[in-house]
């Protein structure tokens, strides 16, 4: 059994908020994982007939259901018995699949607003029929009518649905954006959900993580083989890094590369941090001219990406070349820990 099996599954429609309803959900207890709206393991999940989590929330987004191109429900997925939240742009995406019109709003919405609950069900168990509360909202499209199967949980000042429910199928939609701090009692509606229509506990802690990834990276990661990790000194890689060392021990390399355009003493903070204070076995490469000379002349932003990026990889088979049993690249630059065999 997976831990996703315990948790919540996030579908990314493009929200810059997304990760922050996965970070409240985990502040809540409950595991949750990311995964772009087109992954193909959601088309995967759909073929088998089971979901891989306890719910799914369909985040937020730029994009118009109406508009050509533009992200849409995996077929198949309401299909499955799995309770279904959809954000902003979410529950448009479960209005329209319902039959509902969803087209750009007149009186389009942004930042607080009230809203009046009709009914206290779904994400608004708990609260009063006829209370006001608080919450941000972001759009400019609406739901022009309630779609079939759903009933109105709570409505704008200016008559907008602001949250519908068709509590028999579990389908919810909010208009607005629970996870934010300028919707006070968000928490309460996100904890409503996981503990209601999807069953989840609050037992699940942050450390379980870390004792999980490093139980993870120790299987994945033979005995007499290392791994070199891409440091920089920033937030993700240096979590990965301190990770990484956890699991690994003596068996990590970790690689700052100075291509000329750090700040001012930081290859030697990075040193004091995880050299001397860590004990990590690191390497500093001092690549300035190799990089300062792919560049030099070059105006495009694009073909300035490739060029260092191209170096960067370049140096890191330097290193690898000369360090015994290597056969792994880490890098934290991206949302998960990559794990790159080389």
């Amino acid at each position: 059994m997976s831990i996703l099996s315990q948790g919540v599954l996030i579908l990314d429609y493009g929200s810059q908020y997304t990760l922050l309803i996965a970070r409240r959900i985990r502040e809540l207890g409950v595991y949750s994982e990311v995964w772009p709206c087109n992954d193909t393991r959601v088309n995967a999940f759909i073929a088998s007939g089971e979901a891989p989590a306890r719910g799914v929330i369909l985040s937020g987004g730029p994009s118009s259901v109406s508009v050509e191109g533009a992200p849409t429900l995996a077929g198949g997925l309401l299909d499955l018995d799995v309770p279904v939240l959809g954000i902003c742009y979410g529950m448009q995406l479960l209005a329209d699949a319902a039959g509902a019109t969803v087209s750009p709003s007149t009186s389009r919405e942004y930042g607080r607003a009230m809203i009046e609950v009709d009914a206290a069900v779904g994400l608004f168990e708990g609260f009063e029929v006829g209370e006001s509360t608080q919450v941000w909202m972001s759009h400019g499209d609406s739901v022009g009518g309630l779609p079939e199967g759903y009933e109105v949980v709570a409505r704008t000042e200016n008559g907008v649905l602001a949250a519908i429910a068709n509590v028999e199928e579990r389908r919810y939609g909010v208009q607005f954006h629970p996870e934010v701090a300028h919707t006070p009692r968000g928490a309460d509606m996100l904890g409503a959900f996981l503990r209601g229509p999807c069953g989840c506990g609050d037992d699940w802690r942050l450390t379980d993580f870390l004792d999980r990834s490093v139980q993870e990276i120790q299987a994945r990661v033979g005995p007499d083989e290392r791994v070199i990790c891409g440091l920089s000194g920033g937030v993700d890689s240096s979590v990965v890094a301190a990770m990484l060392h956890r699991a690994l021990g003596e068996r990590l390399t970790c690689v700052f590369v100075d291509n000329g355009l750090c700040r001012q003493g930081e290859a030697e903070q990075v040193r004091d941090i995880f050299e001397d204070h860590f004990g990590v076995d690191l390497r500093v490469v001092d690549a300035q001219d190799q990089f300062l000379d792919a560049l030099a002349g070059v105006t495009d932003p694009e073909l300035k990406r490739k060029r260092i990026g191209g170096v960067f990889i370049d140096v890191f088979k330097q290193v690898a070349a000369e360090i015994e049993g290597a056969k792994y690249l880490a890098q934290g630059t991206l949302y998960p820990l990559s794990l790159i065999h080389i």
